[in-house]
């Protein structure tokens, strides 16, 4: 039983029935309350600090009852960072259902004749992002592929003719978003999401320093094997104390990515996580390579689906012949994932990029039959609209906070927050979320008594300049009317997020305090 449920999940779902819908959120940025808090007080205090005077700073508490406890600037549109996965995670588990799963079927062309598939076999990808992930709510490879092969075997083939085909059509559009970061784009932050994907989308590289300073590094690829890749490097070994700097710049028009930056002399041999840009070819090969392994012989080769059109040479710009349409295929089986209430709570704890862009894309495919970043924005809206938040003065460009085109204000954090409230995924919604103190977040509220820490549910968002925290505060003992619902963001700091966080840290206990009683 998970860490929230045992603390106080009953606690925080009875809450709900406090919720009033005329409450109203405060409309000035310093104003809006009648008596200053304590932890006003404080906010207005540390505002004018070293750490945060040069700063974007906003804050916004409120409890359910619609009490203001600190509000500051809180209509400043700023980046979220990974506080919109608590938007996109929310929204997909109240529009989907958190029992939702992803479906990935095994097919084929042609008949099968005497045990001989005459056709291609492919791997009809429905959006699942945990195929082969090492994650612990993922079926094992080898366990799923198994599955896929008992539906081969069922179906009595015993050699496949043709090609076997990763088929990502699912998911139309763009793998990444165009307003991220080049740099991004290439390491484990920016693996793009696919309608079938493998590994989450990620390419282990073994690195290491060079011998001398401006040695060229060493590396290797780790897993997947990737042979059809070409891998280079421009990295150089840098000075002692400069770090890890090494960037992947890949493409997803041919099979080539070019390591770049520098890795300090004195750092240690590691495993980089770098993106892979054919995760749909990649399934296709490790599951080829598991039937000829496995007794079934496969005479064609691997192959992708790009742009309708079957692609068995990623090095080769002639275009193949188009690819079956599903509904003409002979659908042998299905394997589902593991439920969406599962993958958001891994999303949200472990702040996971390609879930949260999967569960954007998704919102698009099942709502408008498209998953292209357009469709998943208006799928999004119209979540946003049936929760009752309005959106008129953020904008939201990706479902992980990567892009630094992402604007929201602590009001819209707060209120959708406290919107989800009355969702009736909630439960579910709650154990997506950590706890100060717990697994993900042992260094929130360090110093801090452990009757405070467990009550502060919360979510981080980071990447440079950029620290925010948003989430709710539970009651020591008050009305189901004393849970605090609290977004707190920074942008534009200069220092460190190790040198921010003492100092909102202790916001969020001054926000403790003020329901403690």
């Amino acid at each position: 039983m998970n860490t929230i449920r045992t603390i106080s999940l009953s606690v925080l779902f009875a809450l709900t029935a406090a919720l009033t819908a005329g409450a109203q959120m405060p409309s000035e940025g310093r104003q809006g309350y009648s008596k200053k808090t304590k932890a006003q007080k404080y906010v207005e205090l540390v505002s004018g600090n070293d750490i945060l005077k040069d700063s974007q700073f906003a804050v916004l508490a409120m409890k359910v009852s619609g009490d203001t406890v600190v509000a500051w600037n809180p209509h400043t549109r700023m980046l979220p960072a990974s506080n919109m996965k608590l938007i996109t995670t929310g929204a997909a588990m109240h529009a989907l259902g958190p029992d939702f799963k992803f479906t990935t079927r095994i097919g084929h062309t042609g008949e099968i004749v005497d045990g001989v598939l005459k056709g291609d076999l492919y791997i009809i990808g429905g959006g699942d992002p945990t195929i082969a992930s090492k994650d612990s709510i993922a079926i094992p490879r080898y366990f799923l592929f198994s599955k896929w092969k008992k539906m081969v075997d069922d179906a009595g083939i015993k050699k496949i003719e043709g090609r076997v085909i990763g088929d990502g059509r699912y998911f139309d559009g763009m793998l990444e978003k165009d307003s991220w970061a080049y740099h991004d784009i290439g390491c484990i932050d920016g693996a793009g999401s696919d309608g079938l994907c493998f590994y989450e989308n990620v390419q282990e590289m073994n690195v290491a320093a060079g011998k001398s300073v401006g040695d060229p590094i060493t590396y290797s690829p780790k897993f997947p094997s990737s042979p059809w890749m070409k891998f280079e490097s421009a990295a150089r070994t840098g000075k002692a104390g400069t770090g890890d700097n090494l960037f992947f710049w890949p493409t997803e028009y041919v099979p080539y990515g070019e390591i770049r930056g520098s890795f300090a002399i004195d750092r240690r041999p590691k495993t980089e996580e770098f993106s892979n840009k054919f995760g749909a070819y990649t399934c296709a090969w490790y599951f080829r390579e598991y039937l000829v392994s496995n007794g079934i012989e496969v005479c064609g080769k691997t192959a992708d689906v790009r742009l309708g059109r079957v692609r068995e040479d990623l090095s080769v710009e002639k275009q193949g012949t188009y690819a079956a349409k599903v509904d003409d295929m002979t659908i042998l089986g299905s394997t589902a994932s593991a439920s969406l209430k599962e993958i958001a709570r891994h999303t949200n704890l472990k702040s996971d990029n390609f879930y949260a862009e999967t569960l954007l894309r998704t919102l698009g495919r099942t709502k408008h039959h498209s998953a292209c970043y357009d469709s998943s924005y208006v799928a999004l809206s119209d979540v946003l609209k049936d929760l009752g938040v309005p959106e008129e003065q953020v904008q939201i460009r990706d479902g992980s906070g990567l892009s630094r085109h992402d604007y929201l204000t602590p009001q819209f954090i707060v209120t959708f927050l406290r919107r989800m409230m009355e969702s009736p995924v909630f439960p579910d919604y709650i154990e997506t979320i950590g706890i100060a103190g717990g697994p993900h977040y042992v260094n929130r509220l360090n110093g801090e008594d452990a009757s405070i820490r467990k009550r502060v549910h919360l979510k981080s968002g980071s990447m440079n300049g950029v620290r925010c925290y948003s989430g709710y505060i539970e009651p020591a003992a008050g009305t189901k009317q004393d849970v605090i619902i609290f977004s707190i963001m920074t942008n534009n700091a200069l220092v460190s997020a190790s040198k921010v966080d003492p100092t909102l840290d202790r916001i969020m206990a001054a926000l403790a305090a003020e329901n403690a009683r």
